[in-house]
């Protein structure tokens, strides 16, 4: 098994702790209490998250460009999970986009 699938697999693994937390109640986690606040305020959370991630960039710090993008990811699993995508569906559009020139890809999306 390469890197690739087992690093898949962390996030293929905290995705299904995020779908049992949609039944926890939002006292007992961060994650369900999360999922309780809706789709307008994970989406906010993610956005934060973004920006974070954007600022640990730009400010070429490489341990808060890893922090901020494991933060990154993990409200991004949450926000599939509210909106109920699944990982496998994200990974398959990638999959279909692998080996295609971006420019194309995005040339193709317009139409």
């Amino acid at each position: 098994m390469g890197d690739l699938d087992r690093h898949s697999e962390v996030l293929q693994r905290l995705y299904d702790v995020i779908e049992v937390r949609k039944n926890k109640s939002p006292e007992a986690s961060y994650t369900a209490e999360l999922l309780s606040i809706g789709v307008e305020k994970v989406a906010q959370k993610l956005g934060e998250e973004a920006v974070e991630t954007v600022i640990a960039v730009t400010q070429g710090k490489t341990n808060a460009v890893i922090h901020e993008s494991a933060d990154l990811l993990y409200h991004l699993l949450v926000a599939w999970a509210v909106t109920g995508v699944r990982p496998e569906s994200v990974w398959a559009e990638l999959a279909k986009r692998e080996g295609k020139s971006g420019i194309t890809e995005k040339a193709l999306r317009g139409k």
